[in-house]
């Protein structure tokens, strides 16, 4: 999964976290049973077709295989409690697991890209963690509490973006090193 592909799902998140009442309504037993042994045979089948692959290519698609079963466990879960809490639970799982794949892709870079894909892939995992603590402290505290999260969230995402930024600044040498530092210590004002 790229960069893009994870920022726009912490985008959908937070889309997630404007709305969570949407999400309030129990589901059935059965549902949940259903959802969790698909999940499970489509692992299986996921995992089967990883065997055939080699080095990391095979390591990014058990990542991924294992992301795609813990996050529909995880909204099985949810839609089976219904509650807010529990879907800030699995927006929780969903950032992980993303971050999980992420980082295996970082493998197949060496050096500073490696450095850089590995930070970069913290940040998005940041802000999609941000966006699951703020849902959960909606759903499960005061206004405060909310405000908290979010302020959080923020510190916590600029922190792992200004780091994934001031990597990148590694590659380059003298005067563009300089620069780039100048300009990353600007943009977040440090």
């Amino acid at each position: 999964m790229t960069m893009k592909k994870l920022l726009c799902a912490a985008a959908v998140c937070s889309m997630m976290v404007a709305a969570p009442a949407a999400f309030a309504q129990a589901g059935s037993k059965a549902d949940y049973d259903a959802a969790v042994k698909t999940a499970d045979a489509n692992y299986k089948a996921a995992n089967t077709k990883c065997d055939g692959l080699k080095d990391n290519a095979k390591d990014v698609c058990k990542a991924e295989a294992k992301r795609d079963r813990d996050v529909a466990k995880a909204n099985a879960e949810a839609s089976r409690d219904g509650t807010d809490k529990a879907h800030a639970k699995a927006m929780k799982t969903k950032a992980d697991r993303d971050y999980d794949v992420s980082k295996e892709m970082c493998d197949d870079k060496s050096g500073n890209a490696k450095d850089v894909c590995v930070k970069e892939a913290k940040a998005a995992h940041e802000q999609a963690l941000g966006s699951a603590k703020v849902s959960k402290a909606a759903a499960t505290g005061t206004s405060t509490d909310v405000a908290e999260a979010r302020a959080d969230a923020r510190k916590d995402t600029a922190d792992a973006a200004y780091k994934a930024d001031k990597e990148k600044c590694d590659a380059m040498s003298g005067d563009a090193k300089d620069k780039c530092q100048a300009n990353v210590k600007a943009k977040y004002a440090r």
